[in-house]
């Protein structure tokens, strides 16, 4: 397992880290399995999505902050319940297989570092599953 150190900037942020991802890849040097991508934070999460249009990851913001505001009726008293619920609708993990030694996302996909509670740093977790 190999860790990737992420330094986030703003409260809410998608970082694409599939060029770090891709590093302990190449590292591994496996050619065909499964690459998992874990986030140890209960206010931040990983998905796969859109990483030609900068504005698909600005509209998801929009949308989490119109579907889950940070000033709810929330009873969590550390004051960033809506950091949670946030990283737990996105997901703390995400999967994608490995072939001929790269990432087989689609042409369009790039893999997110999701901050709902920054800036921070945090750490996630790659874990390659080699199928040699």
């Amino acid at each position: 397992m190999e860790k990737i150190a992420v330094t986030t900037h703003s409260r809410a942020e998608f970082i694409d880290i599939t060029s770090h991802v891709n590093r302990v890849l190449e590292k591994q040097g496996v050619r065909e399995g499964i690459c998992c991508v874990y986030v140890p934070h209960t206010t931040a999460a990983v998905t796969i999505n859109e990483n030609a249009d900068p504005s698909v990851r600005k509209d998801i913001i929009n949308e989490l902050d119109r579907l889950v505001p940070w000033n709810g009726h929330y009873t969590h008293g550390e004051g960033n319940a809506a950091a949670h619920i946030r990283a737990t609708l996105v997901g703390s993990s995400v999967s994608a297989p490995i072939s001929g030694g790269k990432l087989a996302l689609g042409t369009w996909q790039g893999i997110y570092f999701c901050e709902f509670d920054g800036p921070r740093r945090r750490e996630v977790f790659v874990q390659v599953i080699s199928r040699e």
